[in-house]
């Protein structure tokens, strides 16, 4: 787990080279809920999600081989390692697999990196991101799955506590589970913790109720940003150590959340950018009473056209 002086760190390393993305408070007339809503707009980041945090962090602590780094991605992070070594001078490749959408694909490949199609699913790819960089000597920039990856990750809720110190709740997105990870190693128990996953990438909730990590399917509408088949190690040893309600929500949700959030405050938010928000729109999860809740919009990075309105 990520302690706050390394999350403080890793906020003072990255600080040059990111964004402190802005906070939107919204009032239960606003939003049909019962409670006082803030949003987290990490959709604002650079490279379009919160990825970057990590993707620098990584970099930047680390003594980089000649070969420079190797990361596999469903997009978001891969764009986000091929942005952060081109600012920093480093050669990068990135692993993708075949249902990273077009768009994505064409944004990691505007930055100079090598843009690889490495399977069918994220799992494919990664694989054959770690035998490439066995080959090269490339540094590995894991998607979810390394302590300075959660450090950069938390700095996300660093933010959100300085600017909205009010909360009694937060909800995270999860694939693999490094934002969640990050952001409950910084707050450390002081809000309750909500993981949302669509119903067809449950990881945290899988391995939640079997204890231990295990392999799920990676399908759906949000496979290409939260299609992990399984939770990383160290979010899972957060999980266990700091606890977190894990709920899923249906395609259907998602798609709602994402046209909520065009109609109500013209916000684009990719699908996994918008699972969060699904959650409490949906009821899936109903915050107790009194509760100040804080949500996390993660990304932005798909077609606008493809955004229902």
């Amino acid at each position: 787990m990520s302690s706050q002086d390394e999350i403080r760190a890793a906020a003072a390393r990255i600080a040059p080279h990111i964004r402190r993305t802005p906070v939107i408070r919204l009032s239960p007339a606003e939003t049909g809920l019962e409670h006082p809503l803030v949003l987290k707009l990490e959709q604002l980041q650079v490279t379009g999600s919160f990825k970057p945090r990590g993707a620098f962090n990584r970099l930047l602590a680390a003594d980089i081989p000649p070969a420079g780094v190797v990361a596999a991605s469903g997009g978001n992070h891969g764009l986000a390692v091929a942005h952060a070594a081109r600012r920093l001078g480093i050669a990068a490749e990135i692993f993708v697999p075949e249902i990273t959408p077009a768009a994505k694909r064409a944004r990691i490949a505007a930055t100079g990196a090598t843009l690889t199609v490495g399977g069918a699913t994220y799992d494919e790819a990664r694989r054959a991101s770690e035998a490439r960089a066995a080959v090269t000597g490339a540094l590995i920039v894991h998607a979810y799955d390394q302590p300075e990856i959660l450090a950069g990750q938390g700095t996300v809720a660093l933010e959100l506590e300085e600017d909205a110190p009010e909360l009694t709740h937060v909800v995270v997105a999860a694939g693999g589970g490094g934002l969640y990870g990050g952001v409950a190693s910084w707050y450390g128990g002081r809000v309750g913790m909500v993981i949302a996953e669509p119903e067809q990438c449950p990881t945290l909730m899988v391995a939640g109720l079997l204890g231990r990590p295990a392999d799920v399917p990676a399908a759906g509408l949000a496979a290409d940003s939260l299609g992990a088949r399984r939770v990383g190690d160290l979010a899972f040893a957060v999980m266990m150590a700091q606890g977190g309600r894990a709920v899923v929500v249906a395609d259907e949700a998602i798609r709602n959340a994402q046209r909520w959030l065009w109609d109500r405050l013209r916000l684009i938010a990719e699908p996994g950018g918008a699972t969060a928000l699904a959650v409490l729109l949906s009821g899936a999860w109903t915050p107790p009473a009194g509760a100040h809740v804080g949500v996390v919009i993660c990304g932005a990075n798909c077609d606008p056209a493809s955004v229902p309105g």
